[in-house]
């Protein structure tokens, strides 16, 4: 409880608005002794202003009237507000306006000095109006937190340690130990909308002015809402805490993750930090563990395709290579190929970071860099483990692709995935990491290239007619566009979709190395030339497969055209 100088005590005295033993008996409470005599009504807050004002020579005022600037507000944190009953009101420049109820303090005075930096101008108020001032103002900030993110209820998350199978309550490691803490709150409240709206990625981004929350669904990003900038740091040392973090730390940044469990399902979240002006940005990639891994049949390949992995799957040996960017459905596409060839008589082996979705009868190794499990080195003691298939979740460096082609070539069916534009460069990407083109025609069975496509909404989805000229530009055929209907989406949209768009589909290119291919793989021909050589034997590419999507009226040609390249 704040004291009340004696000084103030003598003024009002003197002024007969109140007697010295009233006073003291006030002062023996556990209330503030100016909170209690005001709200007793032995004096009015006029009475107190006109009093104690002119004596200490600052100006009163009512601080119903004042507006906050939020610069000001942020100088001081809000528990020291509430435990000095002072109120921040204007930083201009290095002078701060601060409202007091006691301005003969000179040791709380100081004590403002030394922590906002400023120097300290005092206007006067009363205890009950900077406590109700304080309220309303961060008061303000939840009812923003609650009309942007909602109020949904969030009781039943839970986190879990990714390493053990405790659960705790996912408001239990807040520093403040408080489930109405807001920072608790927000995060609460955008995993779960997160969830709830199927997001692939959280965004939550500082700003000059306030806190951006943004979600990419279905491939693309969009806003959720916004918070007030003064919870940045509060948000981050919540996500940190969550994934282990150091929270002390804000000016590197550092990368982790945690998992929550939510009606049952494992969900793992990969958190990433970075220093950006403003504060810092983090980014959480959302896995599911939960969700059941889907078969080949399930993704809708086009036939030949489809026909192509399959071939690589029922090889006794060799690699299978899956290619295309961060978040274009890569390892949706290796689990169903495990899902292809997992039986009893198999031994499936695999090597993930992080482990995305959990298969029964797989064994799965998480890799752990911090503790010295790599892909190379878990790749080198797996192959010790008689197994008959490989899921190795990348090859990102010569020594992983030097032990996974020698793991290809010796009987074991290897399935990974690289980061190439299309098939064909998936073949040089190998030989420049320094991989023996003989190996690599030797061990590759079949590359495939993989982009998602928003898939068009069947329910509110609009006729379009674009001129024929455009569409024998961008990959028609002239037979094609005889009868063709095109479709598009119905912005904004209909109650089953977002912008006319529902869920994703994947396009899918695949290239069969046949002995011609591999011939050329060995002669060191360009890119270009293995390229030609596979669409002469049928390949189909990203672009065509999309075109045939968007002829089936499954997705629109601004999608195709979005994440394809022309042929």
């Amino acid at each position: 409880m704040v004291g009340t100088s004696p000084k103030i005590r003598r003024l009002m005295t003197d002024a007969g608005f109140v007697t010295a033993e009233e006073w003291d008996t006030a002062s023996k409470g556990k209330e503030n002794v100016l909170e209690l005599l005001l709200s007793s009504g032995k004096f009015t807050e006029r009475q107190f202003f006109e009093t104690v004002g002119p004596a200490a020579g600052v100006v009163p005022v009512f601080l119903v009237r004042v507006k906050l600037e939020q610069n000001a507000v942020e100088a001081i944190q809000r528990e020291l507000c509430e435990q000095l009953l002072v109120l921040p009101i204007v930083l201009n420049g290095d002078v701060l306006t601060v409202a007091v109820s006691d301005p003969f303090d000179v040791l709380r005075l100081d004590d403002l000095k030394q922590i906002s930096g400023c120097k300290v101008r005092t206007v006067l108020s009363h205890p009950s109006a900077v406590r109700q001032a304080l309220i309303a103002y961060y008061d303000k900030d939840n009812k923003q937190i609650e009309g942007v993110l909602g109020t949904g209820d969030t009781s039943d998350l839970e986190a879990v340690r990714p390493d053990d199978d405790d659960v705790r309550e996912l408001s239990s490691e807040v520093a403040t130990g408080s489930e109405d803490a807001p920072a608790v709150k927000v995060v609460n409240s955008v995993l779960l909308r997160a969830l709830r709206e199927k997001a692939s990625d959280i965004h939550i981004e500082p700003g000059d002015k306030d806190i951006r929350i943004r979600f990419r669904v279905d491939g693309r990003m969009a806003e959720q809402g916004r918070v007030p900038r003064t919870m940045g740091p509060a948000i981050s040392s919540r996500l940190k805490i969550l994934a282990s973090l150091d929270i002390a730390e804000r000016q590197i940044p550092q990368d982790g993750k945690f998992q929550i469990k939510h009606e049952n399902r494992r969900i793992d979240f990969r958190l990433s930090t970075l220093p950006v002006v403003g504060g810092e940005k983090c980014v959480m990639r959302i896995l599911d563990q939960g969700g059941a891994a889907k078969k080949l049949d399930d993704l809708k390949y086009e036939p030949k395709c489809l026909a192509d992995i399959r071939a690589g799957t029922e090889s006794a040996y060799g690699m299978v290579l899956v290619t295309g960017p961060t978040g274009s459905g890569k390892s949706t596409t290796l689990y169903a190929c495990v899902q292809e060839v997992a039986s009893p008589e198999i031994n499936v082996v695999t090597v993930e970071d992080p482990v995305e979705y959990r298969m029964d009868g797989i064994n799965q190794v998480p890799v752990n860099p911090k503790r010295g499990l790599t892909f190379a080195g878990a790749l080198r003691s797996i192959l010790r483990q008689d197994p008959d298939v490989v899921l190795l979740g990348e090859i990102r460096d010569k020594e992983t692709a030097e032990i996974a082609v020698k793991a290809a070539l010796t009987g074991h069916l290897v399935l990974s995935t690289l980061h190439t534009n299309d098939a064909p460069q998936a073949i040089t990407r190998l030989i420049d990491m320094g991989i023996d083109p003989f190996m690599v025609s030797s061990s590759v069975v079949v590359v495939c290239a993989q982009r998602l496509v928003r898939r068009l909404c069947e329910h509110c989805r609009v006729p379009l007619e674009l001129p024929e000229k455009e569409l024998l530009n961008v990959g028609f055929k002239a037979s094609e566009l005889q009868g063709l209907k095109l479709h598009g989406p119905h912005p904004p949209g209909c109650p089953r979709c977002k912008n006319g768009y529902k869920g994703r589909l994947a396009l899918l290119e695949t290239m069969l190395l046949d002995a011609t291919i591999k011939r050329m793989i060995v002669e060191g021909r360009a890119v270009a030339e293995i390229k030609g050589a596979a669409l002469a034997a049928g390949m189909l590419t990203l672009r065509r497969v999309g075109i045939l999507n968007v002829i089936r009226g499954h997705t629109s040609l601004e999608e195709v055209l979005r994440v394809t390249v022309s042929d």
